[in-house]
């Protein structure tokens, strides 16, 4: 079992949900970023400390060489990895950058619709021939071209 199967089956263990995680080069610092959809307010401190304390000896039993180990929220800013996550945060505002230009452009920016026919839905705010005046344009991008997924913070 490799590590991310190994952190992702004992984070899931938990009760828990792995959204990413990062190893630097060469494996020294373990970044491991959770989540509990069961809770509103997401993940706390406390949290972050049960899972790095599980890990922590887990990584002792697996013989896993490391030099650090960070647990924590992903943020406001989440990342959305996981076609899941696509459709769990429909209604949200999030920033969407492809590999590969649709309609000439990477960048997408507007309110996540979900999925539908397999492919991520957002409704675009276009300006509309600099008249002031605002059109919603919807489109829907192939998951494997989604280079980078977040949701954009309110702070209302």
């Amino acid at each position: 079992m490799d590590l991310h199967e190994l952190i992702e089956k004992t984070v899931t263990g938990l009760g828990y949900e792995l959204v990413d995680l990062e190893l630097s080069p060469r494996g020294r610092l373990i970044r491991v970023f959770i989540d509990n959809p069961a809770k509103e307010r997401g993940v706390d401190v406390e949290d972050c400390a049960a899972v790095s304390n599980q890990l922590s000896r887990l990584f002792a039993v697996e013989d896993v060489d490391y030099d650090r180990l960070e647990v924590s929220s992903p943020g406001l800013d989440r990342p959305l990895k996981k076609l899941e996550d696509f459709q769990r945060f429909a209604g949200q505002e999030v920033h969407i950058r492809l590999r590969v230009a649709q309609d000439n452009r990477r960048n997408f920016d507007g309110e996540l619709l979900g999925l539908r026919d397999g492919k991520v839905c957002v409704r675009l705010m276009e300006k509309n021939g600099g008249k002031g005046a605002a059109e919603a344009l919807e489109v829907s991008l192939e998951p494997g071209n989604i280079d980078k997924a977040r949701l954009v913070p309110k702070f209302d």
